[in-house]
């Protein structure tokens, strides 16, 4: 983990010194809050207005500089990869090998994951809300304000996220093999049905959905902003695309006839490695490990299938589909990962009764 922040710190380093010759959003989010609010509290709101209520108190109370607060929010991210380590460590019982590296290893330094979540910007904040939701979901008997805290986190940054989050908690405690206790189960219900009464009209505005006609209203929603996006320099029309290839364009591209660039050969080895991940589902006995998986698998799923349902038909910009994917890739990769050690425990399993009944069957010699 000491290497891993070095690592994280690199990225922060690379994506501060691309700020010099490119725009980019962190430097709104810190020239903002110094002159468009008379106060703290006046900045409190979701999306944007979160961001510039985090930063306020930082640069005008404490006096950070622009590159004081880029390593603030590196940090931020930092901790989200902490919290994703340990979700990982605790929840997985064997080492897995993929060309001689270990999986968890590979999944905490993928480089994309590092570079969007290593600034002064939404993606470092979600990072960590996602990983502290994910790290008291995995023990949320001792661990509720963290979880708590999670959620609020990614509420506030991206209103629709959380909606998909606290769906899947829900789905995976009620679905999940392993008993959850009564008390939990009413807390987190209780907890999210309260939450969806009071935000649900929020959460639809931010989104630019229509309360009264969802259906239509997202159709139009998408196809206008597919259709934005793809004038942009990097942009790809998938308006036309049918759904599944939408799906498949949001999870794997860009791929190396995409991006030819430096930066775009890096992401597409990215998403070659989750091609080679991908075709683990299609193995025998997929199927019946998802069905009878614990609640943290079926949670992971339901985020990683809801969030991107939700963003493949609206994103047609492949900086905006990098950056947006960054939030879900640990919970698919938690996933995969998850069966794997399922088939290793079931290979293990099997070798043991194999050795008791090669035991038993063995021949009893006297001793004269």
């Amino acid at each position: 983990m000491a290497k891993l922040y070095w690592y994280h710190m690199l990225f922060a380093a690379v994506y501060y010194i691309s700020v010099l010759y490119a725009p980019s959003d962190s430097v709104q989010y810190y020239l903002q809050p110094q002159v468009a609010y008379a106060n703290w509290f006046e900045a409190y709101d979701t999306g944007t207005g979160f961001m510039h209520f985090l930063a306020y108190p930082f640069i005008n109370y404490f006096g950070f500089s622009y590159e004081m607060m880029m390593v603030l929010f590196a940090g931020m991210g930092y901790w989200g990869f902490v919290c994703f380590y340990i979700f990982f460590k605790e929840n997985v019982r064997f080492r897995h090998l993929w060309k001689g590296y270990d999986l968890i290893t590979i999944f905490l330094f993928l480089p994309n994951m590092h570079y969007w979540s290593a600034s002064l910007g939404k993606g470092a904040v979600i990072f960590l809300g996602l990983g502290l939701a994910v790290y008291g979901f995995s023990r949320i008997g001792s661990r509720k304000v963290a979880l708590v805290l999670g959620l609020a986190l990614v509420y506030h940054v991206r209103p629709h996220i959380f909606l998909v989050l606290a769906a899947g908690i829900v789905a995976g405690l009620l679905t999940g093999r392993q008993k959850v206790p009564l008390y939990q189960k009413v807390l987190v219900l209780g907890g999210g049905a309260v939450a969806l009464f009071f935000l649900y009209d929020k959460i639809l505005a931010f989104a630019q959905v229509d309360a009264d006609n969802l259906v239509s209203s997202f159709g139009e929603l998408a196809n206008k902003r597919a259709a934005d996006l793809a004038k942009s320099g990097s942009g790809i029309d998938i308006s036309s695309y049918p759904y599944p290839l939408k799906l498949l364009t949001f999870w794997f591209r860009p791929l190396f006839v995409d991006a030819p660039s430096l930066p775009g050969m890096m992401v597409s080895m990215e998403n070659l490695f989750y091609i080679v991940l991908a075709c683990k589902m299609f193995q025998k006995g997929f199927g019946k490990f998802m069905s009878r998986s614990s609640a943290l698998v079926k949670t992971s799923a339901v985020i990683f299938l809801g969030t991107s349902l939700a963003l493949c038909g609206t994103l047609s910009n492949l900086g905006l589909i990098i950056r947006q994917k960054t939030m879900i890739t640990y919970f698919f990769l938690f996933v995969i990962i998850s069966y794997l050690d399922d088939r290793k425990l079931k290979r293990l399993r099997s070798r043991q009764i194999k050795a008791a009944a090669e035991t038993t069957a063995a021949p009893a010699y006297a001793i004269n």
